[in-house]
C-alpha cells in the first residue's frame, strides 16, 4: 500500500492552468507552485487519458448553463473552424491556401452561450465540409447526449452536400447563415457567438499557435482552457488563488 499522497490539488490546478493561460513550457513552471513540472504534466496527460478533463469540462458545462436558465442540454449548437500555425515542435499539418495558415484547423461546436459540446483538431488543409462532417459523425455518435438538439448554425463554408447528409443521415437541421450586406464588416446572427468562442482563446497564450506534436493534447487544451473559463464565470471572476509559496527560503 503507498503512502499519503502528498500533491496538492489545488496547486496542481493552478500550475496547470498557469501553463495554458501565460503559454510557458512545462519545464518553465515556476517554482512557487511547489509542484515539479513533471508532476504537472503527468497529471496533465494522465487526466486526458482517463477522461477526468472531459468529466469535469461537462460538469461546469451544464453548471453555468443552469445557472443562466438553460436546460442542461442545447437544442442548437453552432459550427465554425479556425486556422492556426504550428511550431517547430512538430506534428501533423498541412496549409490552408485560402488563409495562408500552415498548421492545424481547430473545428467546434457550441451552444448559445459560446461553450464548446465537441471539438476536433485537424491539419489546416481540411476543407470546412469535409472536417465539420467529421466533426458532425461524432456528433452522431453521441446523440444520446443530446435529445433536445434540433438545429446546428453554420456559414457558406458547410454549404452543399452536407446540409442534406445532415437532413438525412441525423434528422437536425444545418442552417447556412449568410452574408446580406456583399462587403463590408456584419454581425451574422447567431455566428458571433462562435466567433466570440475563438476570441476568448486569446486569452490563452498556450493556445495562440498549435504547439502540441499531438492533435489530442492540442484538444485538452482548448477543454483546460474552457474549464478555466467558467471557473471564473461561476466565481464571479474571483478565483479563490492561494498564497504563494516564497521562492527562496532561510
Amino acid at each position: 500500500m503507498g503512502g499519503p499522497r502528498l500533491t496538492d490539488f489545488r496547486e496542481l490546478c493552478n500550475a496547470i492552468f498557469y501553463v495554458v493561460r501565460e503559454g510557458c513550457q512545462w519545464r518553465a513552471l515556476p517554482h512557487d507552485f511547489g509542484i515539479p513540472w513533471e508532476t504537472a504534466y503527468w497529471y496533465f496527460r494522465h487526466w486526458q487519458e482517463d477522461g477526468t478533463w472531459t468529466a469535469l469540462h461537462a460538469t461546469f458545462r451544464e453548471t453555468v448553463r443552469k445557472r443562466a436558465g438553460k436546460e442542461a442540454t442545447p437544442s442548437a449548437l453552432i459550427i465554425d473552424s479556425q486556422s492556426a500555425k504550428t511550431t517547430a515542435q512538430g506534428g501533423v499539418r498541412g496549409c490552408d491556401v485560402h488563409k495562408q495558415v500552415n498548421g492545424r484547423k481547430r473545428f467546434i461546436l457550441v451552444d448559445t452561450l459560446g461553450l464548446i459540446w465537441l471539438r476536433l483538431v485537424l491539419t489546416a488543409d481540411q476543407q470546412e465540409r469535409d472536417g465539420g462532417r467529421q466533426l458532425l459523425e461524432l456528433l452522431q455518435s453521441l446523440r444520446a447526449r443530446f435529445p433536445r438538439l434540433q438545429r446546428i448554425w453554420a456559414d457558406g463554408g458547410y454549404a452543399g452536400e452536407l446540409v442534406a447528409w445532415v437532413a438525412s443521415a441525423c434528422t437536425w437541421v444545418l442552417d447556412i447563415v449568410k452574408k446580406r450586406k456583399p462587403t463590408g464588416f456584419e454581425v451574422l446572427p447567431h455566428r458571433w457567438i462562435v466567433e466570440r468562442t475563438y476570441a476568448w482563446f486569446g486569452f490563452f497564450r498556450r493556445l495562440s499557435k498549435e504547439y502540441e506534436v499531438l492533435p489530442a493534447v492540442s484538444e485538452t487544451m482548448i477543454d483546460v482552457a474552457m474549464i478555466h473559463l467558467m471557473v471564473r464565470r461561476l466565481t464571479g471572476g474571483q478565483v479563490q488563488w492561494r498564497q504563494r509559496r516564497p521562492l527562496l527560503t532561510t
